[in-house]
Order: structure tokens, then sequence, then C-alpha cells
């Protein structure tokens, strides 16, 4: 029991608050998830929601998106710091250099209060199709974050429950329509999901708040500190089973769409008794394409990471993150200055960044560490843009999954998402009811996974038939560079993208006719152990 020890709080209760926390943050994506319009929310499940304290460290969050919450968690401090906050406030921030990932993403932080005293905050966060990018699916081929569609810095859209200006002028903005109110706003298709995450913070205060009317404000904040100190016990008592030592490795982004070729990412992972110094200050400099990363992207990969080295009952919160130093040298990959273009880096380098992670400790810790999974996300956005009051404008956005790497204790799965991404694969039924898309096929890449002893997971093969004119970007990566094995185990297949069965590229934009057919295949993931005889 001396993990649990610390003002005389036993493990029962400790665990009953960090369950009841998780289930509201759980309650909160269900609300989110069921009132939601797109598909992109309310099928492949690309949201986020979490709970932080006054001060803005976390302190619960549900099995969402890795890639969401190690960046809210890391942000937050310094958003709320912000802001003199009052009840029925609501904050809504994009702006990847303030707190965001990439453009695509809102956030949207609400205060709770016992009485007038501010408590806690609720946060969601949940990826937009259309957050007024030029580019339908509003993830482009960029060079600058202006490219990439309206950038959000952290701005006050309710004050004291009601909705601001800056709130109705973004709603115009991305609605295209008239916007004097909120009412006049909820017909809007396009704003349904801002409308979704408002509901999900709403229930997420309503449940917050009945937790704290049971009990006094100095009770419930001694519980978070309490879940706090036992987490960050957990986390040291994981990074010291690691022997001591320092572990390099390196692996590269296939390119960044713009010219450039082969950009590593190097890491050092230093393990000193029960904390751990990840250094990346040897990757190479930020590039003109939008692979680049904000330090929060950086810092969910980081987090991720060894969080997946800890037991899997684990609670989330911040005590987690004090054992953990994160150098990075400003203006590289890892670390981008404004205005870099970071579409991509929220998906595609925060997958190569675990990659190399997970390279550096397969050297101390070989039993433990899986081989490289597919290691990207395989973006696909595509839809119209109409003359404002013209039908048919349209917005879609999936990312598709592929093979997990093998490990010693058996062979990848196939066909799934991985590490960063906790997305489903959009089911054909549902894309093909809102869009003017056909799936003609949808099935296993066959032996794209890497031989070995076990055998890594096969990607996917998804192909599309437009039946209008679309205009459609895809970012994706291990196009070049092949998923590796680990322990004598082989490398993945790397990933395909045909236009009509010619070969197109990794990052590309281009419009597509009625009957063209864009066939994706995803990459395997690497074997594991010398393949028997």
């Amino acid at each position: 029991m001396e993990l649990y020890k610390r003002h005389n709080m036993d493990g029962v209760k400790l665990s009953l608050f960090s369950n009841r926390v998780q289930a509201i943050c759980d309650e909160m994506g269900v609300t989110l998830k069921s009132s939601a319009f797109s598909p992109n929310i309310k099928d492949r499940l690309d949201y986020s929601c979490a709970l932080f304290d006054a001060q803005g460290k976390l302190f619960g969050q549900a099995a969402h998106i890795p890639v969401h919450l190690g960046s809210m968690a890391f942000a937050m401090q310094e958003l709320v710091a912000q802001f003199d906050w009052k009840p029925d406030d609501m904050v809504m921030v994009n702006d990847p250099f303030l707190g965001g990932t990439h453009l695509p993403d809102i956030t949207v932080i609400s205060p709770v209060f016992c009485t007038d005293t501010l408590c806690a905050f609720v946060a969601s966060r949940a990826h937009h199709a259309n957050i007024g990018s030029d580019s339908p699916g509003s993830m482009p081929l960029s060079t600058r974050l202006e490219e990439e569609g309206f950038i959000i810095p952290p701005t006050r859209m309710f004050e004291g429950g009601k909705a601001t200006a800056a709130l109705l002028a973004l709603f115009e903005s991305l609605s295209g329509e008239p916007c004097v109110s909120l009412d006049a706003c909820r017909s809007n298709q396009t704003l349904g999901d801002y409308f979704a995450q408002f509901g999900a913070n709403n229930k997420g205060k309503v449940r917050l708040e009945e937790l704290l009317a049971t009990e006094s404000i100095d009770a419930f904040a001694e519980k978070v500190d309490n879940l706090n100190d036992y987490v960050e016990r957990l986390t040291r008592s994981a990074i010291k089973t690691i022997p001591d030592g320092a572990y390099g490795f390196s692996d590269v982004m296939d390119d960044d769409g713009a010219g450039s070729i082969n950009i590593r990412i190097r890491v050092v992972v230093s393990i000193e008794g029960d904390s751990v110094c990840v250094d990346f200050c040897d990757t190479d400099d930020q590039v003109a394409g939008n692979i680049n990363c904000p330090k929060a992207v950086t810092a969910a990969a980081v987090y991720y990471v060894f969080r997946c080295l800890m037991p899997a009952r684990t609670p989330a919160a911040h005590g987690s993150f004090r054992a953990i130093n994160i150098l990075t040298r400003k203006g590289s990959l890892v670390d981008a200055r404004y205005p870099a273009a970071v579409a991509a880096g929220n998906v595609e380098t925060s997958s190569r960044i675990v990659d190399v992670l997970l390279g550096a400790l397969a050297a101390a810790i070989p039993e433990s560490i899986p081989a490289a999974s597919q290691g990207t996300m395989n973006n696909v956005a595509m839809g119209k843009r109409s003359e404002v009051g013209e039908p048919g404008a349209w917005d879609y956005y999936e990312t598709i999954g592929g093979g997990l790497g093998a490990h010693a204790r058996g062979c990848g799965l196939s066909g799934c998402h991985s590490h960063m991404t906790n997305t489903l694969n959009t089911p054909v039924e549902s894309l093909e009811a809102h869009y003017p898309l056909q799936v003609v096929r949808y099935a296993l890449n066959p032996d794209s996974g890497g031989v070995g002893l076990h055998k890594g997971g096969d990607g996917l093969i998804r192909e599309f038939r437009f039946l209008e004119d679309t205009r459609v970007s895809l970012l994706t990566e291990r196009r070049v560079s092949a998923p590796w094995g680990l322990a004598g185990g082989g490398s993945a297949t790397t990933g395909e993208n045909l236009l009509n069965g010619e070969d197109i590229g990794a990052k590309l934009n281009f419009r597509a006719r009625p009957g063209d057919r864009l066939r994706i295949s995803t990459p395997g993931g690497g074997g594991w152990g010398k393949q028997l005889e």
C-alpha cells in the first residue's frame, strides 16, 4: 500500500475518486459523439475530453486521442492563466503555437466554480473538417500556418453564458451565412459539431459540480493532490525498471511535400534512477512543408510512450509528467517557430516521434518494446467549395489504419490505428450516405507486415470512386522509409497512393473527376525476432 499513502487517503478512496472523474470524461465523450453531425466525430471518434484543476493541471481524462490529450495537458496551465474566469465562460483556441495542435483541432475550455471559487476546468478537443481553409477538409499542402484555415488565439466565446461577438463572427465566416445570434446559427450543419462540443463541456460541468457538492473545496483539492502524487510514484517506479544509461535512435520523415526529403528526427533518452531526460536537440531544422511540430505535440508523443510503460490502470494526471524532462531546440522540426505550417506535424510527425522513442528504448528494454507500427495516419481530406448560397459544398477528412508492430509476446494487429491516434476507420455506409463517394474496395493489404518469429500486422487497402468533381489532399508517410523490425524481424512494406492505377506520391493536392479511383494502400508493422526456418 506504500504507493497510496499520503494525507491518510487509502487506495480504495483514491481509486473511487479516479474512476469517478474518468467517468465524467467518458460521459462528456458520449455526449459529444451522440450530438455531433459529422462522421469525423460521431463515427471516427476524433475527439478527446479531460478535466483540469484550477491551475490547469490534468487530473482526469477519457481514453480518447493521445495526441490531443498530451498536448492539452502540456499547454493548459499557460492557457488558463490568461483569463479572469467567471461562471459560464467558455474559451476556444486552435492556435498551435498557443496551446493547440493543428488548426482543425478546436479546444473548448469551461471553468467550474464552487459558489464563488474557481475549482476546476472541463475541456474538449475535436477535429473539424472545415476550419476555413481554401482546401476542403482543411488539411492542405501548406507552407504557412495561415494557409491552413482560421487561426483562433485563446478567445472568450461565451461570457456569463452569452455568446460573444467573436463567436458569432467565427460562425458567420465558417458557414458563409449571417449569424446575428446563436439561435440563428443552430440550423447550419457546418456548425453542428461546435454545438456538440459546447454540450459536452456543459455535461462535464454539471457532473463535476455534482461531485464538488458532496465535499469541501479543500477535500477536493486534497484528492487531486493525492492522485497526482500517486501517479508520480507509479511513473517513477516504471522508469526505475529501465537500466540507467543514454539510448539514442534516429529515423526520417519521407518528405515535407515542399522539396525536402529524409528529414531526420533524433532522440537521446537518458535514464537516471527514477527520472528521464528526452533530448531532441539534434533533430533537423523545421522545413517549408507542413510536417513541423509545435512543442506541445512533441510532448504529447513523449508522454504517450512512457504512459505505455506504466501499469494498465494508471490514472491520467499531471503527476506523471514530473519525472519526465523534454529538451528541444527552437526552430527544429519538433519545436517549430511561428508561422511554420503544422497541419501534418500533429498527425504524421507525431507518429515518427513515437517511432524514434520506441527505437531508443528498445536498446534498454528489448522485451518490452514492439517493432515499428505503420508510422502514418494516411490523411485523406476531400470535398467541394461552392459560392456563398450555392448548394453542394462539403468537407470530409479521415485517417486510415495500418499494421501494428510485432513484439516479444506475439504478432502485430492488422488494419488498426496506432499510437498517437485512437480513432476508428470510417464505416463505408456512413461515408457513402453523407458524401458523393463510393468505397469500391476495403480490405487488408496482404503480406504488408514484416516477417519474423512474430509477424507484423498488415495494412489496409481503401479505394474510393468519385461521383462528382472533388478536390483532394493527401498527407501520408512511410511511402519511402519502411517501418522497421526488431530483434532480427523484417521491415514492413511501405504504403502506396494510386490514382487510376498511377503512383501519385505521398503528399499532394489534386482534382478528381467523376469515375476516378483513388486507391490507398497503407503500410504494415515491422516483424519481431528472427524467422524460423
